[in-house]
């Protein structure tokens, strides 16, 4: 069966109601008094309490710990005093201030130590302020009914002593207690008993914590609306008074409505405002809920790792400030991640540290939501009854808490289960209840996954046509919400969670065909195949014809320039501190730390450009082809696309012809994979590849389950092939089909036909219009070859050693890295063979039209200036890096010594070509494994392909593996000649190169003449 709607695993970004506690003024008696050693330390107590006050309104963490020590002074000349009174007062502050600081246990021993002596001077307002405080501490502690103790006791105190003020900041806590037992109604009765009594006090900050706490209820009870109501009437009224750390809580809590209204871009922006403010308060607390919240983000984003670093730094917070309730919400969300991952007996491990403190602290939210989470493992598990078992706890749970949006969770993945067992009414019985509640708290994607469950459970009970409506219906949610992320990295990996919907809706399609062969669904599932392939480049390339950054504010134009200064000068410090004789691992985690928190920034920045660009903003969406446009613009008679999609029960491939189309039913997506993974294999193992059977058998193996079905259709047109998954990484051209049924003649198809890779039909028709708008370069070849990677060159003088390898690395960020990720020594390899190669090359081309830059002028310098934009042709001949895990690390490696043998930056990161400006109809990179990346679902291989053509590249010939230096050398020597001697187009002049090869003995493996293909414009 096909990979069905994903689990629901509770983001739970638990929502923060302050807890409100109060400093204590000590108020100083009125009356004359005999000057003696007593009044003096009366008077030198109570200046440093006032300037410990003074300290702690600040609101930063640093002036906090300084109150500290102020209110220490106070408490000792006091005491020296007799003043008890004012020592108890002096007692609760400092208590106040450790609880802000996280230090809750320090902040109940000065607590217990002010509370007896407030009782003993019979000040019942310093005595019902300290209980209230205390019982915000057991709240935040996660012991709630200790709190209540607390809170009662101090309730009439207030009342007795006509506290108004006092009064409202213990019924809103005792609200907040009750929220957090999941009473929410109950919790809305206190709030609104507070609200009127702040109002009447002109307390500002005590009504904003109120109405951020009736903010929080609502949002919990799924009225996502009427929370954004409130908060948006407690933020300016935290500004107004001044209180940073409340700011940063009602912030948060917007982020996390708009994080479950599926709006996560906007919900970043929120937490990227209150994770800084919890950072300058001091408030760990706030901090944790803050980076469990960003995970969350992430991992609903598709982005696992990130979240999981986000949850690491959560974790030991929430463990320092003792607050277990917020300890399991991020346990659980580890392990979500980790179910995502397939590592479920991981996420059973964390499940397990979660539920006992969720029960421990009577929070009966996250409880479900643990439950709902261990069921949805023992499914994936296969152990069905137990995951109904674990639902079924969770249920009652969602309900009595008012939980709609987990209840609808709970239900779906009830249905989930029943689906899997085969019982798909019962599964659309479940189903039917949990759509209504989903749209009923705004959840568009919780309601997009269960219109996707429904289409999964009609299908299979043969109701296509339903099913049909039900999928098209959850698309639509879909594209919405993936319109509402600004960020391109962000949309890709979001787009990459949800292929699996038209993975759905495509087979739905081509199921229809089968019975109805003359209704035109065979076009609609190519066009939804087309609308699922490389969409963020589609954008890219459409950005990239239009200055977003012209009209934006110079202030967010200099930050984002900061941040990278900052970035690079972070990524130096890491690569000198791990360069050292014994490097500190703390110092290490701390500047990995720092490096997440500033790429996050960075990364926020570039999408409040796109969101703040009048430019952008005219922007229309791309619309992805249709099957008329592709023929008529992609198209002509000699030209065809094959369109792969891999799917779990069966693939599919379209044979696009300038006047129809003709669709095959394929093997299952591990079918091909295992054929095409062995086909790689064998063509580029050092002892297979030279052994013809063996690569005969592996090219006919793969030819006859991708190609055979189409073979005679092919004839000897030139082939536009927009591949799929595994197939990204395959060579075309070397693959071999039979001529005649049941023969294999081993002709590669490359000697049929020209071949050329797309991510998509729709990308080619965006290279025309960006390359039509653009002025023609007046020069030919620019080429850049042969740098200078080392000081121990024998093109310098000097030997290397340790402290030059370190100043290096540290001068060419990120490339050290992205060589160890390729398994490639550092410093890198001169590549001998280039030298000549672009000798060669140049000397075809009028030296006046063209440049050649070698040794220490093939530098990032050269590549950045700005020159490149004069040349129709850029010729890269160097190492290029492909890291499949962060592609912001590819590259292409450049000179890093100079011509004096100073050591500079020399590595052209993927960032750098996306800021190259060209108008090259043509870029080559001769060079390993440039046309790798990291393939992502439904975006394909994002790496330096999509950098150029980002930049303006028309076309880019890359290679697929690791290539012999002189074999590459050769082949880019033919290539060229047929081009300018021949007068070929690039695509045609690299078979034709790539044919004359096949013929020389030392050249006839395809491992030195296949690797190399071309992706674009194939005229």
């Amino acid at each position: 069966m096909f990979d069905r709607t994903q689990w629901f695993l509770a983001g739970m970004s638990i929502a923060l109601s302050v807890q409100l506690s109060q400093p204590v003024a000590a108020a100083v008696p009125v009356g004359k008094t005999v000057q003696t050693s007593q009044t003096n330390s009366s008077e030198a107590a109570a200046k440093a309490f006032k300037e410990g006050l003074k300290l702690y309104q600040q609101g930063t963490a640093k002036a906090k710990r300084s109150a500290i020590v102020k209110f220490e002074i106070a408490l000792n000349l006091y005491r020296e005093a007799g003043d008890r009174r004012r020592e108890a007062v002096t007692f609760s502050n400092i208590g106040l201030v450790y609880s802000g600081l996280g230090e809750k246990q320090k902040a109940l021993e000065y607590y217990s130590q002010s509370l007896p002596l407030s009782r003993a001077t019979g000040d019942r307002g310093g005595e019902a302020i300290t209980l209230n405080n205390i019982g915000s501490v057991y709240s935040e502690l996660g012991e709630k009914q200790k709190a209540l103790e607390y809170f009662s006791q101090s309730l009439p105190l207030r009342r007795a002593v006509g506290d108004r003020r006092g009064e409202a900041v213990t019924l809103t806590n005792i609200g907040t207690v009750y929220s957090g037992l999941g009473e929410k109604q109950k919790a809305l009765e206190y709030y609104s008993q507070s609200l009127p009594l702040f109002q009447a006090t002109g307390d500002r900050g005590g009504e904003a914590v109120t109405l951020t706490s009736i903010g929080s209820v609502y949002s919990e009870l799924g009225e996502k609306q009427k929370a954004l109501e409130y908060y948006s009437q407690s933020l300016p009224l935290r500004r107004a008074v001044g209180d940073r750390s409340g700011e940063a809580v009602t912030l948060t809590n917007i982020g996390s409505v708009y994080s479950a209204l599926g709006e996560k871009q906007k919900a970043l922006e929120y937490y990227s405002q209150s994770l800084p403010l919890f950072q300058a308060t001091g408030d760990r607390s706030g901090e944790a809920v803050t980076l469990t919240s960003i995970g969350s983000v992430y991992s609903e984003l598709g982005e696992k790792q990130k979240a999981l670093e986000y949850y690491s730094q959560s974790l030991p917070l929430r463990r320092a400030v003792g607050d277990r309730s917020g300890e399991a919400v991020t346990l659980t969300n580890i392990g979500s991640v980790y179910s995502a991952l397939g590592e479920k007996q991981k996420a059973l491990e964390y499940y397990s540290q979660s539920l006992p403190l969720f029960q421990a602290t009577g929070d009966r939210s996250g409880e479900a939501a643990t439950l709902n989470n261990i069921g949805s493992v023992y499914s994936a598990l296969g152990e069905k009854q137990k995951a109904l078992e674990y639902s079924s706890q969770s249920l009652p749970l969602r309900r009595a808490t008012g939980d709609r949006r987990g209840e609808a969770t709970t239900l779906h993945n009830i249905g989930r289960v029943y689906s899997d067992l085969g019982e798909k009414q019962k599964a659309l019985e479940y189903y039917s209840q949990s759509l209504p509640l989903f749209r009923a708290t705004g959840d568009r994607r919780g309601e997009a996954t269960t219109l996707y469950g429904i289409a999964y459970a009609k299908r299979a009970q043969g109701n296509l046509t339903e099913a049909l409506t039900n999928i098209e219906s959850s698309l639509k949610i879909i594209e919405n919400l993936r319109t509402k992320i600004a960020s391109p990295e962000l949309r890709s990996s979001y787009f990459a969670t949800v292929q699996n919907y038209y993975e759905l809706y495509i087979d739905l399609l081509m199921q229809l065909h089968k019975t109805n062969p003359k209704s035109g669904y065979d076009t609609k599932a190519l066009e939804a195949s087309e609308r699922s392939r490389a969409r963020s480049l589609l954008e890219l390339l459409q950005e990239s014809n239009a200055n977003i950054r012209e009209g934006i504010s110079p202030d967010l134009l200099q930050q984002e320039k900061s941040l990278q200064q900052q970035l690079d000068a972070i990524e130096k410090q890491r690569i000198e501190t791990i360069s050292t004789p014994n490097p500190n691992q703390a110092k290490i985690d701390e500047i990995d730390k720092q490096r997440l928190a500033l790429l996050q920034q960075y990364q926020q920045i570039q999408a409040q450009i796109r969101t703040a660009s009048p430019r952008y903003a005219a922007l229309t969406q791309p619309q992805p082809l249709t099957l008329p446009e592709i023929q008529k613009q992609i198209l002509d008679e000699n030209t065809i696309l094959l369109q792969y999609s891999l799917g779990r029960v069966r693939s599919y491939l379209w044979v696009v012809t300038s006047t129809g189309v003709t669709s095959y039913e394929l093997p299952k997506r591990a079918d091909i994979e295992t054929a095409a993974k062995n086909f790689l294999e064998v063509i580029t193992s050092p002892i297979q590849r030279d052994i013809p059977q063996q690569v005969a058998q592996a090219s006919a193996n793969l030819g006859q389950v991708i190609l055979q079905p189409a073979a005679a259709q092919l004839a000897k047109k030139r082939l536009l092939i927009v591949p799929d998954g595994v197939l990204h990484y395959t060579p075309f051209q070397a693959l071999t089909i039979s001529q005649t049924a049941g023969q294999n003649t081993n002709v590669p198809l490359i000697v049929e036909h020209e071949i050329i890779t797309l991510p998509s039909a729709s990308t080619l028709a965006i290279l025309r219009q960006n390359y039509g708008d653009r002025k023609p370069p007046s020069q030919t070849l620019a080429i850049l070859a042969d740098p200078v990677f080392s000081p121990e060159d024998e093109r310098i003088k000097g030997k290397i050693t340790q402290a030059t390898t370190a100043k290096l690395e540290a001068n060419n960020l990120g490339l050290n890295q992205s060589l160890r990720a390729s398994n490639r020594q550092w410093p890198p390899e001169r590549l001998p063979f280039t030298r000549q190669e672009a000798q060669t090359i140049s000397s075809l081309f009028p030296s006046a039209s063209s440049s050649q830059k070698i040794d220490f002028d093939a530098s990032r310098t050269t590549a950045t200036d700005g020159s490149l934009a004069n040349y129709q042709i850029v010729h890269f001949a160097t190492h290029g890096l492909a890291n499949s895990q962060n592609p912001e690390l590819s590259g292409i490696v450049m000179s890093m010594v100079d011509d004096k043998g100073n050591l500079v930056n020399g590595f052209l990161r993927l960032t750098d070509i996306f800021n190259l400006k060209l108008a090259a109809n043509l870029v080559v990179l001769s060079a390993c494994q440039s046309g790798m990346g990291q393939n992502v679902k439904g975006e394909g291989m994002v790496g330096l392909t999509r950098g150029f053509m980002y930049a303006g590249a028309q076309r880019v010939a890359v290679s697929l593996w690791n290539v012999d230096d002189e074999g590459t050398s050769v082949l880019m020597q033919k290539f060229y000649q047929k081009m300018v001697q021949q007068k070929l187009a690039p695509a045609a002049a690299l078979r034709a190169a790539q044919m004359e090869m096949m013929q020389e003995e030392e050249w006839k493996s395809p491992y030195y003449w296949a690797a190399f293909t071309l992706q674009g414009e194939w005229k």
